[in-house]
């Protein structure tokens, strides 16, 4: 995540020097989720075959190298075109920890230990604005120099967590499960491409699933927008640059506590339900404070809010799938490969629509405002969810 978000952090600056239009860098923060749109539910049944470990290994090697590649990019096509390559990697992550936690962690208690990896995801996102930006940035010699020794770190620890993941046999203890959900369930086709087109139909027809998928899409145009452009529009409010990066920390920061709050809440009074609608409302309060808080006192508790509505969405999203019946732990990555195969379209929206209705209009207001309507759309979304408390 500090991978991914080094770019917002630097995105006035890289704006600046190549030289980008607002709809063109909307487009680059919004690269990574787009990605996701086409492969994420392949990558969801890679990750579910092969085994989290050698998935997480390859996907950490594969944004590695697009973030070499992006510290030496000329222009807007480079730089997109490394930032895609990110998030091809980026999937394999993104299906690799849930997958890895389904095979740990029984179905109902998969809530807190989500929490934990998501918490360490937002400590990158928060790194990244709170120390690679005015920190590290500067130390290294700028932008590139930052990206140049991030990506070169997270090829060093691919090859440290392939060779952890075999010392603990992550892989064959995730296909040992696999087998034992799929005999319990009445063994299954011996057909591989059978195989996949069963779990296909029911992954993608699962009714209470396909509401997740509404969630997740609101969730990710919620926090890729947010996230992606809250130090942006803070420094067009006359922010330094030092005090929107840390402004924007803190937001993350706050969705890190909604990621440890929030879930382990719902699976101690078993209100999952309850707390996606919550958290719905929550985030719609905040956007809507950060619109009309202007730069006092309103504006940092709404940021503040905000983390912590879209945080408590992030870790429900991923544990709920294993207690559907008819997913469980050995469909996990395919479920969450689906709910971001269709989520990421707003995470690409999220981002893109800022960039380009400030482009049109010359203000952030109605790009924050769409952001804002999703929080609603998540609470009609999970009071249909009846049969998840």
């Amino acid at each position: 995540m500090f991978i991914w978000f080094s770019l917002p952090a630097y995105l006035p600056v890289i704006i600046d020097e190549l030289r980008l239009s607002g709809t063109q860098a909307g487009v680059v923060a919004g690269a990574v989720p787009l990605t996701y749109i086409p492969l994420a539910l392949v990558s969801g049944l890679v990750v579910d075959r092969v085994g989290p470990g050698r998935s997480l290994a390859t996907g950490i090697a594969i944004y590695g190298v697009g973030q070499l590649g992006r510290s030496a990019a000329g222009g807007f096509p480079s730089l997109l075109a490394f930032t895609l390559l990110i998030g091809v990697g980026a999937t394999a992550i993104t299906f690799g920890l849930p997958k890895l936690v389904s095979v740990l962690f029984p179905p109902d208690r998969t809530g807190f230990p989500s929490s934990i990896y998501l918490v360490g995801a937002s400590a990158g996102t928060a790194s990244a604005f709170a120390v690679g930006r005015p920190v590290l940035g500067p130390a290294l010699g700028g932008w590139r120099p930052l990206f140049f020794w991030s990506g070169a770190v997270a090829v060093g620890y691919a090859c440290v967590w392939f060779l952890v993941s075999r010392v603990a046999r992550v892989d064959e203890r995730s296909r040992e499960r696999g087998r034992a959900e799929a005999v319990a369930n009445g063994g299954g086709t011996t057909d591989r491409l059978e195989s996949i087109r069963r779990d296909l139909r029911l992954v993608l027809t699962h009714p209470e699933l396909r509401l997740v998928v509404v969630i997740g899409t609101m969730y990710l145009l919620l926090s890729h927008g947010m996230q992606g452009w809250l130090a942006t529009v803070l420094e067009s409010r006359g922010f330094a640059a030092d005090r929107a990066g840390r402004t924007t920390s803190l937001l993350v920061a706050a969705y890190a506590a909604g990621i440890l709050t929030v879930p382990a809440l719902a699976d101690r009074f078993d209100a999952r339900r309850l707390a996606l609608m919550c958290c719905g409302v929550v985030a719609f309060v905040g956007v809507s404070g950060v619109i009309a808080g202007g730069v006092g006192p309103l504006l940092l508790a709404s940021v503040v809010v905000t983390g912590m509505g879209t945080g408590g969405l992030s870790p429900l999203v991923r544990a709920i799938p294993p207690e559907l019946e008819g997913i469980g732990a050995r469909l996990t990555g395919t479920a969450v490969g689906f709910i971001f195969a269709v989520g990421e379209i707003g995470g690409f929206l999220g981002p893109v629509l800022v960039g380009t209705l400030h482009d049109l209009t010359g203000s952030y207001v109605p790009g924050l405002g769409l952001l804002a309507l999703g929080g609603l759309v998540v609470v009609g979304a999970g009071y249909g969810l009846r049969s998840v408390d």
